[in-house]
């Protein structure tokens, strides 16, 4: 096994710290506590970010080369229940009424919520869960 890829197992989906030092086409190339490269692939960005700027992410994968594959936002399930639920769930209490669904384009959800449409789903499924909203055609209704 790869001396990195052994050392790194263990904070496998665990949560990090690490510097932007490169953005290309393919992604940012982050430095991870200053020992490991890793990559923020391009698709997995979801806000602003310049070289130099300190990172708080996840590790995805580690790679056979020992790099590791890293994303910005928390793996699995456990993300979509914390912040974006809330955020969700705070603005649509407010307002009582979205135009926007499942069906919604990714653009237009990110442009509300700052998030990718496949949290956005995630979030909304836990709140109709709950029977907290109600999914129509022209959007999402508060009922909670």
């Amino acid at each position: 096994m790869h001396p990195v890829r052994q050392n790194v197992l263990a904070v496998l989906a665990g949560l990090i710290g690490g510097s932007a030092v490169n953005m290309s086409d393919l992604g940012l190339s982050v430095i991870e506590n200053n020992r490991h490269h890793g990559l923020v692939h391009a698709n997995e960005v979801f806000k602003p970010v310049s070289v130099g700027d300190r990172l708080t992410g996840y590790v995805k994968t580690v790679r056979p080369d020992g790099k590791l594959d890293i994303v910005l936002q928390p793996i699995g399930y456990r993300q979509y229940i914390d912040a974006h639920t809330a955020l969700l769930a705070k603005r649509l209490e407010a307002k009582g009424f979205l135009p926007l669904s499942d069906k919604s384009s990714a653009e237009d959800i990110h442009a509300e919520f700052g998030i990718s449409k496949k949290a956005f789903k995630k979030a909304l499924g836990a709140l109709y869960k709950e029977r907290l909203v109600r999914i129509g055609e022209d959007g999402i209704v508060w009922v909670g």
